[in-house]
């Protein structure tokens, strides 16, 4: 019988919601995986949306379900819905919308606060003993959520202009977690806390090497479920 995974999104499009190419990757590698896979997102408005062509924000108003149902086929709940009980693992893929909608890092960095219901979901599976996967922004709701655990986000250094973004792992630091340098094809696996993770587009790196790093933070996830 395969294992039953939630999948948390936060909208639809890198800008403002989940990032669609690393939640349709991690949905691909559960499929392969013989994952049961019912998604999720809470019912809330965007903080922005953001008109990808130009890359600039909008005075449109969006809501957070309604946006990851486009992600999802329709097939969608609200993540006030999720039932721990139901499932043995959580994934959140990353985007913008992590930071923006799920937590406030986008705005308040380490001192963000999360989602209600992201908080409740986090702390239900790492209760339960249940294993969580994060990629992209998305470690950053472990580092706040559970102080102490391990993350990657990739390198803390912008090794050869790969890491725009590796002053992210120095706020995880602040946050009192350790953070895992890892490259693009790798993941790193928290095995006190069952949490593993995976930097995705936080590098720099060709489409297909994104993806398979992807696969490796879901194989471990499942491993551990």
């Amino acid at each position: 019988m395969g294992k039953r995974v939630a999948v948390v999104l936060a909208g639809c499009g890198v800008f403002d919601g989940s990032e669609i190419h690393e939640a349709s990757a991690a949905l691909v590698h559960l499929s392969r995986g013989g994952a049961e896979v019912k998604i999720f997102a809470p019912n809330i408005e965007q903080r922005d949306v953001v008109n990808h062509l130009k890359g600039s924000p909008t005075d449109e108003k969006r809501n957070v379900l309604v946006e990851s149902a486009r992600l999802a086929r329709g097939n969608i709940q609200d993540l006030a819905e999720l039932k721990v009980s139901e499932f043995d693992a959580v994934i959140f893929p990353g985007g913008f919308g992590v930071a923006k909608n799920l937590c406030s890092w986008a705005v308040d960095g380490k001192n963000c606060t999360v989602n209600e219901h992201v908080n409740s979901t986090l702390q239900a599976f790492h209760k339960a003993k249940k294993p969580i996967g994060l990629c992209c922004i998305s470690p950053v709701l472990a580092a706040k959520v559970f102080p102490g655990c391990e993350v990657t986000v990739g390198q803390d250094k912008n090794i050869d202009g790969r890491f725009p973004d590796a002053e992210t792992a120095s706020a995880i630091a602040e946050l009192g977690c350790k953070h895992i340098c890892k490259d693009v094809s790798e993941s790193h696996v928290d095995k006190a806390n069952k949490i593993v993770t995976t930097c995705a587009f936080m590098c720099k790196a060709p489409l297909h090497q994104i993806f398979d790093g992807i696969g490796t933070m879901v194989e471990e996830v499942l491993k551990l479920a």
